[in-house]
Formats: C-alpha cells, sequence, structure tokens
C-alpha cells in the first residue's frame, strides 16, 4: 500500500473520450480523401512534395525537442498533421525546398517558440503558407491546371479568373470545381473531398458545425453583396473556390487558435467570411481565406475575454453575490 501514488484533483472530474492523439488521427482520417483527390488531379509531384513536406515537420520536430531538451512528441501526430496541411495548401509544382522552408518557419516559429502544440496563437501551417506566399511569392503563387504535364510558369485559377478575367461560369465549370478538375493548391481544389472530410469531424464531434458553417454563409451573402463585375453574381461558385472551404473546416477550427465561447465563435466566423469576401471582391489579391483566418486569430483573446458568460453567482461585473 506505501508504493501506490493517488492523484487528487478538485472537482468538477470531466471524462473526455477524445485525446490529443484521437483528435489529432480523426484530421489526418479527414483530410485523406482530399489528400487522394489531390495526387489524383495532381499526380505524382503533388505526392512527392506532401512526403517532403511530413517528413520536414517531423523533422525539425524532432531536432528543436531534441536540441532544447524536452520530451519528444511526434507520437501526437500534430507535426504530421501541420506537414500534411502545409502541403495541401501549397501548388504540386513549388520547388522541393519550399515546404521545407514553410515548415521551419511552421514549426520552429510559430508552434515550438510560442510553446509548443496548444500554446501557438496562430494556425502553424496557415501561417507558414502565409509566409511563403509573400517572401517567395514568384515560386508560391504559380499553379498548373489539373492533370497538366506542361510546364508553364502561370494558371488562371477560378478566383483569379473571376477577379481578372471577367469569367462567367459555366455548369460544367460548376462541376469541375466540385469535384475537383481545376487548378489551385494540390488539397483546396476538390470541394467534394474537402466537405466529406469536414462532415466526418462534425460527425466525430471533433469540431462544432457553426465555425465552418458560418464562414461558408458569410461567403455567400456577402460574395452576392459585393457585386465583382457586371457578368453577374456567383456566389456558389465561389463558395466551392479556392480555400475557402479547407480553410472553414480544417485551420479556422484550430483549437489553440480559435475562440472558446458560443459568441466568440459565431463573431469569429462572421468576421472571417467578410474579410475573406472583401479581400476577393477588392484586394489586389484573388484569395484571402489565409489572411482572413490569421487576423482573426489575433482577436481570440479579446473574444473569448468579452463573450465569456457570466459565472453563476456573480453580478455582471464579476462581483460575488453575497
Amino acid at each position: 500500500m506505501n508504493n501506490i501514488k493517488i492523484s487528487i484533483s478538485s472537482t468538477p472530474h470531466i471524462r473526455a473520450k477524445h485525446t490529443i492523439n484521437s483528435i489529432m488521427l480523426d484530421v489526418l482520417i479527414a483530410l485523406i480523401p482530399a489528400t487522394l483527390a489531390g495526387i489524383y488531379f495532381f499526380g505524382a509531384n503533388a505526392l512527392l512534395r506532401i512526403i517532403i513536406s511530413i517528413a520536414s515537420a517531423m523533422g525539425f520536430e524532432y531536432l528543436f525537442q531534441k536540441g532544447t531538451k524536452q520530451p519528444i512528441t511526434l507520437n501526437d501526430y500534430s507535426a504530421i498533421l501541420t506537414g500534411l496541411l502545409l502541403a495541401l495548401n501549397l501548388s504540386s509544382t513549388v520547388p522541393l525546398w519550399v515546404p521545407v522552408v514553410g515548415n521551419l518557419f511552421a514549426i520552429i516559429i510559430v508552434k515550438q517558440l510560442f510553446g509548443g502544440l496548444g500554446q501557438n496563437f496562430m494556425n502553424p501551417a496557415l501561417a507558414a503558407r502565409v509566409f511563403l506566399t509573400i517572401s517567395y511569392a514568384a515560386v508560391a503563387n504559380n499553379y498548373l491546371p489539373a492533370d497538366s504535364a506542361v510546364d508553364v510558369l502561370t494558371y488562371a485559377t477560378p478566383l483569379s479568373a473571376i477577379k481578372f478575367n471577367d469569367f462567367v461560369p459555366s455548369f460544367a465549370d460548376y462541376k469541375d470545381v466540385f469535384w475537383g478538375n481545376v487548378g489551385g493548391s494540390v488539397g483546396e481544389t476538390s470541394a467534394f473531398a474537402i466537405i466529406i472530410g469536414g462532415l466526418y469531424l462534425i460527425r466525430k464531434k471533433i469540431i462544432d458545425w457553426k465555425i465552418p458553417v458560418i464562414i461558408i454563409v458569410s461567403v455567400l451573402f456577402f460574395s452576392f453583396l459585393f457585386k465583382r463585375n457586371d457578368l453577374g453574381f456567383h456566389p456558389i461558385y465561389e463558395a466551392l473556390s479556392g480555400g475557402l472551404l479547407l480553410g472553414a473546416f480544417f485551420m479556422a477550427t484550430d483549437y489553440s487558435s480559435s475562440p472558446i465561447t458560443p459568441l466568440g465563435n459565431i463573431i469569429f466566423a462572421v468576421c472571417i467570411g467578410l474579410m475573406i469576401s472583401i479581400i476577393r471582391a477588392f484586394g489586389s489579391y484573388p484569395e484571402g481565406v489565409a489572411y482572413a483566418i490569421l487576423f482573426m486569430n489575433l482577436w481570440v483573446p479579446i473574444l473569448d475575454r468579452y463573450t465569456k458568460p457570466r459565472v453563476f453567482g456573480t453580478t455582471r461585473g464579476g462581483k460575488s453575490i453575497e
């Protein structure tokens, strides 16, 4: 009996069925459809960059933790998830060093220097994508059309075609953007694959439906409100295009960088949808998902502070009732 150690903590004791490992594993499972779609449409180039991105993310996490004498946490799958998400946010044509540099920034700067898993104030993969887009725009923003083996420098993605070429999508274009037969990043072109993964996360209760659904609905509303050109409105096509679905389901819902209060989640999601639509309609860049999510990540502490429910037994000012 003297060798028995008892851990005592204050109530309430809540037993959760999800662990860090199970959550990360479920998110990886949910990304399988988008990953397979990216490999199908973009071929071996996409697969190679996915492998390099995952390997470099795991490598940087191991080296940092080994060098700082911290416990090695590769078995929590978070580094794998970061590497995969970054690869899915990149073009299949980027040089092989691009995902390596991106993961160096994501794992070391955004994640580990802020305390590791759960301490990062923004999504590491999304922050790395913006870092690469700004720092290496000449190589990070070049896209090939799906099923293309032609060596071209750039390709008009659906959003850039609408913004710069007054493109009017036909029914066939809607089908292409839904299934993924368009140009863009490896994991963002197939709306069908991303939706399947997102529904899996909602069904498993890994994410709350409010953030992704409100973001998508907000973009639909504001895309209809902000007129692009005189050739008509295409809010559904815009919602299916670009990184909206991938960002809404897999990055805006990041636990450590999204609000914890119900009202905070609603404000967070509506503001992301508004910013995406403003950037797409009035900015010089055809896409705004990454910037919108990262900007709202900075406001999460304020949203949590001012939208937290009143504690039972206190007044609205926070004073105890005597």
